[in-house]
């Protein structure tokens, strides 16, 4: 890989072996986070050949921001995944490995540092710039493979990027008592919801049955669009925001 970063946001490249050719054309950016006690041990870890993991970017806590794979390869960052029925998004995204310790073992995650913030939207906004990547498809690990992932997690300010004209977004819904769905439900409700996520790009069998997966599904939903509440019960906020991102989606 050339010492020169593809994008001018990145002040090094750390070459990682793991990659390889695209198979798709770019159109998605994926945001994670490290989930590991140091941004070096991260960096080790993504540029070790016996891992098989990579990313194209790692930013660290206080801002800086490494290079580890060239844009045009595929790194090997989301693995088993899917997004509008497309399986294999190594190959058409770019991956960001924001360093961060994850979630805690009570299931709370940390604020992420401004400086680090401030970095991942440069970062993204340079990448926009140059690759034909639509508002909703910048999308975190666990809306791609929302039965494994947990990250970027509900503390990551979506609201910030889009401010900054980055993703998709809108006002979520009040949260409200009222009627609400839950695993174990069964129904033409049930159906009519999992069509829903299904046409945002979320991958849900529609199958009139909320079950196990639907309710990973409903959870990585409000991780990244409704974080107030992340419990996997779809309320009247969690349908009524999906609606209103899908009125609002691009075509």
């Amino acid at each position: 890989m050339s010492l020169t970063p593809d994008s001018p946001v990145a002040t090094q490249v750390v070459p990682s072996p793991n990659h390889d050719e695209r198979t798709l054309p770019v159109d998605a950016l994926i945001l994670h986070y490290t989930g590991m006690a140091s941004a070096g041990a991260a960096l080790l870890r993504l540029c070790n050949p016996l891992s098989k993991v990579s990313s194209h970017y790692l930013v660290f806590e206080e801002g800086r921001v490494v290079q580890m794979v060239p844009e045009a390869r595929r790194a090997w960052h989301a693995g088993v995944s899917a997004w509008e029925g497309v399986r294999d998004l190594n190959s058409r995204s770019i991956g960001i490995e924001i360093a961060h310790p994850g979630h805690a073992e009570d299931g709370t995650v940390a604020p992420y540092p401004e400086a680090q913030m401030a970095a991942v939207t440069a970062l993204c906004r340079d990448i926009l710039g140059r690759w034909p990547i639509r508002p909703d498809r910048v999308l975190g690990h666990s809306d791609i493979a929302p039965e494994r992932k947990i990250d970027p997690g509900e503390s990551f300010s979506w609201l910030a990027l889009h401010r900054d004209g980055i993703g998709h977004w809108v006002a979520p819904a009040p949260i409200r008592d009222g009627r609400f769905f839950a695993e174990g439900d069964a129904g033409q409700p049930i159906e009519a919801l999992q069509s829903m996520f299904a046409l945002y790009g979320y991958d849900v069998p529609v199958s009139g049955t909320f079950d196990a997966r639907t309710k990973a599904v409903v959870t990585a939903f409000q991780r990244h669009f409704r974080p107030a509440r992340v419990d996997g019960v779809a309320d009247a906020s969690t349908i009524t925001t999906l609606r209103d991102l899908l009125a609002a989606k691009p075509v």
